[in-house]
């Protein structure tokens, strides 16, 4: 899953938030330095991403784009899964995306301390640009795959992927929609055992 999933899944704990959202940038099992929140937050995240790799139904998503995109096909679903998710948001969440997208942007300002110097090197670009709200559209998506093709130079031809995305459409979403399910208890489940 892709930024936004990895924080919705974290419950309304913004130490829990943060760590979920930076932990792919953190190795190791030594994160005694971190607040113990935020440690939880980088297992969670670390739990999501064996879930979802091991998960029949995204393996079906990615099996779409396999021949295309061959190793990047997991990277792309877990964009458009994110598209998904903002798209059909009120029938996740209650709060209005912008205000809950908006809100996390602060709580990443009021804890910079913690973050990571990757974290705070994007940052300034994720705010500004406003990813997390541009997953709502296709033009955004392709916006957001557009620049990782980029960090690839240009190698991967993410930047293509969303005519897979416009051809399939109503199959990923209903792919989606069944995976996120499996993957919200999941995470329910870990969180609570990890308390």
């Amino acid at each position: 899953m892709n930024f936004l999933a990895h924080i919705y899944l974290s419950g309304n704990n913004a130490h829990i938030q943060i760590g979920n959202f930076m932990a792919d940038g953190i190795r190791g099992k030594h994160l005694d330095h971190f607040p113990s929140d935020i440690q939880r937050g980088i297992i969670l995240h670390r739990a999501i991403d064996t879930y979802t790799d091991a998960h029949p139904v995204f393996r079906k998503s990615t099996k779409k784009l396999h021949a295309n995109y061959h190793h990047y096909a997991g990277v792309i679903v877990d964009i458009f899964y994110d598209h998904f998710l903002a798209k059909n948001w009120s029938a996740y969440s209650d709060e209005n995306l912008e205000e809950y997208i908006a809100s996390f942007y602060d709580s990443l300002k009021e804890n910079e301390s913690h973050l990571t110097p990757k974290t705070l090197g994007l940052m300034p670009y994720m705010v500004q640009q406003n990813w997390l709200s541009s997953y709502q559209t296709i033009a955004g998506i392709k916006g957001i795959l557009t620049q990782m093709d980029r960090r690839t130079q240009n190698a991967s031809r993410m930047r293509f992927a969303t005519q897979e995305l416009v051809l399939h459409y109503t199959e990923f979403e209903q792919e989606f929609t069944a995976f996120f399910e499996d993957l919200k208890q999941h995470a329910q489940a870990h969180l609570a055992a990890n308390f």
